[in-house]
């Protein structure tokens, strides 16, 4: 089968090789010459246009785009639409807002297109584990494009499926991104209890290994922390500031819409959001209230 490829990044390169490997017919397009050089060596086709992009696939097309949520999906679809025909396909596997998307595919539709939204997981870890999909669409398009999320799943009928209508892909990821900031705040605030009691001098990459056989709280990304502390037991050399890509805070926004108690995924959120801050306005005014109101200590720089 045949795709198209905007964007050819860590993930969109993975994508697309992992298609390569299984046979299918990958044209890829990226404003990075050295992206498109990089898929061509592997054995697919770069093109330095999206016109180029286009006349390489035959219809019906199916694009697949990869570029960062908001106003570059628009433009994207905006720049494609004169190139392309009635029939033919738009995939979002971005982390777009699942109310643009829901708009996307309304809009499109009114003009012949198809569009559907996939909340795709696995990182630079896909081409080798294969990617977890959560797809928003009319069903008969997912169906159409079986063999692709097939190949790119873990297995052809596990990892991926349809969740819903148009934006439940979107909306599904957006809850899963929002869950893995709950998981990523409890490890790091237990491995830092563990830390702190050094009178017990506890090697936290023992106990990672311990926890990754048989404990209820094993998991792939414990996994993953078990190998960064393997590398970096202290962690030498690392800021702490965490960023966020937005699905957290649609989470949070939406679970407070539906009137859903969302503590943990909410206070690890703000916990990211306070990891930015350099000399924390909030506990500076926190040590001085209590200087004021019980004579307590401040430290000053």
């Amino acid at each position: 089968m045949e795709l198209g490829i905007i964007g050819l990044g860590k993930m969109g390169g993975n994508m697309a090789e992992r298609l390569r490997r299984a046979g299918h017919k990958v044209v890829g397009f990226d404003f990075s010459k050295d992206a498109v050089a990089k898929l061509t060596a592997t054995g697919s086709i770069g093109v330095e246009s999206l016109e180029d992009l286009v006349k390489s696939l035959a219809a019906p097309r199916a694009i697949w785009i990869m570029v960062p949520s908001g106003d570059p999906v628009d433009q994207t679809i905006a720049k494609l639409k004169p190139l392309m025909q009635k029939g033919d396909t738009f995939i979002d596997g971005g982390n777009s807002n699942y109310k643009d998307s829901q708009r996307r595919h309304d809009a499109l539709k009114t003009e012949g297109f198809e569009f559907l939204d996939v909340g795709t997981s696995g990182g630079i870890w896909g081409i080798t584990e294969g990617y977890s999909m959560m797809i928003g669409g009319d069903e008969a398009v997912v169906e159409h494009l079986r063999p692709i999320f097939a190949t790119l799943a873990p297995g052809a009928e596990e990892g991926w499926g349809r969740v819903g209508p148009s934006g439940a892909g979107h909306f599904t990821k957006m809850v899963h991104n929002g869950i893995e900031y709950g998981l990523m705040q409890a490890y790091a605030e237990g491995f830092s209890i563990l830390r702190a009691k050094t009178a017990l001098g506890l090697d936290l990459t023992q106990i990672a290994e311990v926890w990754q056989k048989g404990s209820v709280v094993r998991s792939w990304l414990l996994d993953l922390t078990t190998d960064a502390l393997r590398k970096n037991p202290n962690l030498d050399g690392l800021e702490a500031y965490v960023s966020d890509s937005g699905e957290g805070r649609w989470t949070v926004f939406e679970a407070i819409d539906l009137n859903v108690s969302a503590p943990v995924i909410t206070e690890s959120l703000l916990r990211r959001l306070r990891s930015r801050e350099e000399n924390n306005f909030t506990d500076r005014m926190l040590a001085v209230m209590r200087n004021e109101f019980g004579g307590h200590a401040v430290k000053t720089s």
